[in-house]
């Protein structure tokens, strides 16, 4: 009986052995990463005003909503490397921002 435990013993070491050797093998090359969508120059430079005209916008309590909303757009849309919308966005972004900035020589409508 002694020898029956021996024997299974060794065959259960035998069969660990072999299952931990039967790893899968390692890969060294590193897992590509899809590159980021690219914006057109035009579209680049559109948003780098936008940004700038926000910043403007924002240091005199001028900032509309509807520009900074549109300015999230545009940055979205510079994520998914939509020149077009890009474009669009940040030309209306400095739009809304003239108009915001233009209304502070509004005059005042309170009553005095």
């Amino acid at each position: 009986m002694n020898s029956k435990i021996v024997s299974a013993a060794a065959s259960l070491i035998v069969l660990f052995t072999v299952g931990c050797s039967a790893t899968p093998p390692t890969t060294t090359e590193a897992p590509k990463v899809a590159a980021a969508p690219t914006i057109s120059e035009e579209a680049q430079k559109a948003l780098a005003q936008a940004e700038a005209d926000i910043k403007t916008a924002k240091s005199k309590f001028a900032l509309w909503t509807t520009a900074e909303t549109a300015f999230k757009v545009a940055q979205e849309a510079a994520k998914a490397g939509d020149s077009a919308g890009v474009i669009s966005q940040a030309k209306y972004v400095s739009g809304q921002v003239k108009q915001g900035i233009a209304q502070l020589d509004y005059p005042t409508t309170e009553q005095k």
